[in-house]
């Protein structure tokens, strides 16, 4: 049986990590490389790099700036923002990304999608759903949120399962920042329509509500960004919850 991840998120807007409320990402948080190395004394499991500005400029990545954070970074890393090509994967894998994030060029290229499976494998390409509840189920935005598809979230999930992503991070934007949890029946019926993992985000305000994405709605992984940049809650105790709530983890932390 697979254990539960916990895994940080940072998002990188030009010169360093923010973080705010369904997306609206205004407040600044610090420096990209010092919270890397933090994360590496914490003993995460993996993070989560994404350039949240570069779809919107058109632009690369910032093959620099990532190879100089893959160079600091002792933990599995996946980076998202600005992939429209194969051939940046192959950059972005040598300056240290472990795995790839995909979102807008989900929509605009999926056939991306399966030439990183085959090129790489489908452990390399994580697909990265962003959602908003419509009547009674979800409707999958791209652009860092701005642009709906029109993609049901369950159909999309299916098709990116079978074009070879090899997990999903699936994120409420409603919920994003909020800290009221997961919504959990997004999570439960994504768990539901495909065999790849899941990784619940978008919600997370206490240890509970990740007991709850794994054990309730049956989440793979739960990934967070404002419980920990704000409160003194840490991958460390949500570990120790999780393991108190009979769920397995990776390494299961006493507290201090």
């Amino acid at each position: 049986m697979l254990k539960t991840r916990v895994i940080p998120t940072l998002l990188w807007k030009q010169f360093g990590l923010v973080k705010g409320v369904g997306f609206d990402s205004w407040r600044r948080v610090g420096p990209v490389l010092p919270a890397i190395k933090v994360y590496n004394q914490r003993e995460v499991d993996e993070l989560i790099l994404v350039d949240i500005t570069a779809v919107i400029n058109n632009s690369d990545p910032d093959y620099e700036s990532i190879n100089d954070f893959g160079r600091d970074c002792f933990i599995p890393l996946t980076f998202g923002g600005g992939i429209r090509h194969i051939d940046q994967v192959q950059v972005l894998l040598r300056a240290g990304v472990d795995k790839v994030s995909l979102n807008t060029s989900l929509y605009e290229k999926p056939d991306l999608v399966t030439q990183i499976a085959k090129r790489h494998g489908t452990q390399c390409v994580v697909a990265s759903l962003d959602v908003r509840s419509e009547g009674s189920g979800w409707k999958c935005f791209s652009r860092s949120g701005t642009l709906d598809t029109g993609k049901d979230v369950i159909a999309w999930a299916k098709e990116v399962e079978d074009r070879g992503a090899g997990e999903i991070l699936l994120t409420s934007i409603e919920r994003d920042g909020t800290f009221q949890g997961y919504d959990l029946k997004l999570v439960e019926a994504v768990v539901s329509a495909v065999s790849i993992p899941v990784i619940a985000s978008g919600g997370a305000g206490n240890y509970q509500h990740m007991v709850e994405a794994v054990r309730d709605a049956g989440a793979s992984a739960v990934a967070a960004a404002s419980i920990f940049h704000f409160t003194e809650l840490t991958p460390a105790g949500a570990k120790q919850a999780l393991a108190e709530a009979k769920i397995l983890v990776r390494k299961a932390y006493k507290p201090a």
